[in-house]
């Protein structure tokens, strides 16, 4: 640290820190460009806080651990990242031997924070992309009956790549092969219409057959309906005329006079 605070120029800086902590050379290599400018910031801003050694050693080991958290998978760790940082700064910030000391004030915790959050976690993503490998998935599929296809390899794909530069169709055999494409694809789609409109037709006759079948149903249920009512209507005809014949004899008679 005193080396470095006795360095004024951003190339000076950057020169120390390559030499420091062994990186290439950053005109080759932008992944140690970008570091150098995480850390160089990361010491510009010490300075402006006006952090003693201690302060500033601790603030970029904790910018520098914070990174090295994050790259350490390719997979989506912000959350455990964050967590991480925010232990690590409370830790230098709360007196509590051994596990924690105050060398941070609150003043100086809040402007860190502020400062992370706007320069390192706002580019999370970036970091993530250019400091974490890439994940290839290479998926395989088995069916019953069929052999299994054959698993995808990085050599396989470059002899692949050679194969098909140095196969190359003439005009004239694309212009045949997009002919007998168009033909056949016109006789597929011809085929597919074919089956669509007897499809619909089949539909429609099944559809009228129901709604036959659904007016016969309701007809015969209203004609078997009308038979009761007039059988009921005679009963009670019936019921009527035996009443009057078991009428009294002086209703008889009083009929008769009147």
């Amino acid at each position: 640290m005193d080396l470095l605070d006795q360095l004024c120029t951003p190339e000076e800086i950057q020169e120390e820190l390559v030499r420091i902590f062994c990186l290439d050379d950053p005109s080759q290599n932008r992944r140690t460009a970008i570091l150098l400018d995480l850390y160089y910031y990361a010491l510009q801003f010490a300075r402006e806080q006006s952090f003693s050694k201690e302060q500033t050693s601790a603030f970029f080991s904790i910018v520098k651990n914070t990174h090295a958290v994050c790259t350490e998978t390719p997979f989506g760790n912000l959350e455990c990242c964050f967590q991480y940082f925010r232990d690590v700064l409370l830790s230098h910030a709360v007196l509590r031997p051994p596990f924690s000391v105050d060398l941070f004030s609150t003043d100086d915790v809040k402007a860190i924070s502020e400062y992370v959050i706007n320069t390192y976690f706002r580019h999370y993503k970036l970091y993530k992309y250019i400091f974490t490998p890439l994940v290839r998935l290479d998926l395989s599929i088995c069916y019953v009956g069929l052999p299994p296809s054959p698993v995808a390899s990085i050599a396989g794909d470059a002899e692949e790549a050679e194969e098909e530069e140095q196969w190359q169709p003439c005009e004239e055999q694309v212009c045949e092969e997009q002919q007998v494409d168009s033909a056949a694809a016109s006789e597929l789609r011809q085929l597919i219409r074919q089956h669509l409109s007897d499809e619909i037709d089949r539909l429609k006759a099944s559809i009228d057959q129901q709604i036959k079948q659904s007016e016969e149903e309701i007809s015969q249920k209203m004609s078997g309906a009308e038979p009761p009512q007039k059988k009921a209507s005679a009963a009670e005809k019936k019921k009527v005329t035996e009443a009057e014949g078991k009428s009294s004899p002086k209703e008889k008679t009083a009929k008769k006079k009147k």
